[in-house]
């Protein structure tokens, strides 16, 4: 079993497409830039919004702080509230809560909106805390997240030397508090950001990544189901 279970919030948790797509689609307008395929704005969920505008679309330093001022004056207000669970994500967290599981959610949305994602949707009360990055992050590492996350439930000083600042040559040695960690997640983000810690990943096909992304980041399991989450966080019989 393991004792502590780390959650990627959108894609994994909520269906978030529907308010940050629209968030999305009127920052580009703002810039004269058509987006007819709004199925290619769901690569907005998941990154950080100056990577997708800046990277995505080209758009400059300025010009990418802008979108994000344009994007955020819609999501904060109507968007943030448009991103229901996904079938089975709450019976999920209250199974895992009851077998004594120690959760967080670990995201790169700002922690503020996560915050209240969370709390619409009824879920704060299964987490310890929500970790994310400060709204004016540029693009924050989400190693460094699940580090403050460890951190915040006090493990962190426990594994600091099998962890240590950023140094890969220990990420294999020592491991026995990081043996009780799972990250669970729908994006490459996540899986990278798990082995770059050295912790175990679990990566959700109902979100919106894709089996092979998935499997190339490095990917401890891979499911298709919530339940299946609970099967593997709570040591079934599902093997890597």
């Amino acid at each position: 079993m393991y004792r502590y279970v780390f959650f990627d919030l959108d894609g994994t948790l909520t269906q978030s497409e529907f308010g940050i797509v629209e968030a999305a689609s009127r920052a580009l307008a703002h810039f004269g830039i058509e987006t007819p395929n709004r199925d290619l704005l769901k690569r907005f969920i998941g990154p950080p919004l100056y990577v997708s505008f800046h990277e995505f679309y080209g758009l400059s330093d300025e010009d990418s702080f802008e979108a994000i001022r344009v994007y955020r004056e819609y999501y904060e207000s109507e968007g943030v509230y448009l991103a229901p669970l996904f079938a089975g994500v709450k019976d999920m967290l209250r199974t895992l809560k009851e077998a004594g599981c120690r959760m967080m959610i670990v995201t790169s949305k700002p922690q503020n909106m996560a915050e209240v994602v969370a709390k619409h949707e009824g879920v704060s009360e299964y987490f310890e805390g929500i970790v994310g990055p400060a709204l004016e992050g540029r693009d924050p590492n989400k190693a460094v997240l699940i580090r403050e996350a460890m951190r915040k439930l006090g493990i962190a000083e426990e594994c600091a030397e099998e962890i240590g600042a950023g140094d890969d040559s220990s990420a294999g040695a020592g491991s026995d508090v990081r043996s009780d960690i799972l990250m669970v997640g729908d994006r490459f983000y996540d899986i990278r950001a798990a082995v770059e810690v050295g912790i175990d990943s679990v990566g959700v096909l109902y979100g919106y990544g894709n089996e092979t992304e998935l499997r190339d980041s490095g990917a401890t399991y891979i499911v298709n189901t919530p339940a299946e989450v609970v099967s593997i966080a709570l040591g079934k019989d599902y093997g890597k």
